[in-house]
């Protein structure tokens, strides 16, 4: 069995959708606000030293971080319904790009501008540190959304890029704006919303739906 590190609609919200759209047998550990609390900081850092998630504790003990590589070694462990195309798919490349795309530019505005504080000396410079980031997050969307395919990111297959953009236009700065500036995205978003595997990972992360979000 699996053990997943998690907070409802954080992270680790796209490594549970993986988990149950696999039907893989999985607990979950839920964590406190790693970003302001440092009690739930240290009670994560034995098991992942820079207190993040989503961590994911294997069958046989061992930790697995970052999301990315978690989306590519659950991929390799299943036999059908995959959420990486095969290495031999023409979509491959793509995948590949997108994931790195988004868990290494537009993932991290968020671990930056989320709590500015933490980065940002002066607390009278924290909302226009924000701002910024922010609006450079949303440049980094467009690009993204310039790029999707239809009905899926890499057009007829699911994959789990499409996983990603359902959970992250949940957050700042929310689906109202994904809606008026990245359409591509959204319709992308509302159909894996409507995915009946992955009803459960919803209520259980976003209780009040994306505009509570």
């Amino acid at each position: 069995m699996y053990k997943l590190y998690a907070r409802p609609g954080w992270g680790s919200a796209i490594v549970e959708a993986q988990l149950v759209w696999y039907g893989l047998p999985h607990g979950i550990e839920d964590v406190g606000d790693l970003l302001r609390s440092s009690e739930a900081r240290a009670a994560l850092a034995p098991v992942n030293p820079i207190a993040q998630i989503p961590t994911l504790i294997m069958p046989d003990g061992a930790v697995m971080t970052e999301s990315a590589a978690i989306t590519l070694y659950l991929a390799e462990r299943t036999t059908a319904a995959a959420l990486a195309p095969d290495p031999r798919d023409p979509a491959r490349a793509s995948f590949l790009r997108w994931l790195i795309f988004i868990v290494a530019n537009i993932y991290p505005t968020f671990t930056y501008a989320d709590v500015p504080a933490r980065f940002v000396e002066h607390p009278a410079a924290g909302d226009g540190f924000r701002a910024r980031v922010d609006a450079y997050a949303g440049q980094l969307w467009r690009l993204v959304d310039q790029t999707a395919g239809r009905p899926w990111f890499l057009g007829p297959k699911v994959s789990a890029l499409d996983i990603y953009i359902a959970i992250m236009t949940r957050w700042r700065p929310g689906r109202a704006w994904f809606a008026a500036d990245c359409p591509a995205l959204t319709a992308i978003a509302l159909a894996m919303d409507a995915e009946p595997r992955l009803q459960s990972v919803w209520r259980r992360n976003f209780p009040g739906g994306p505009a509570a979000n």
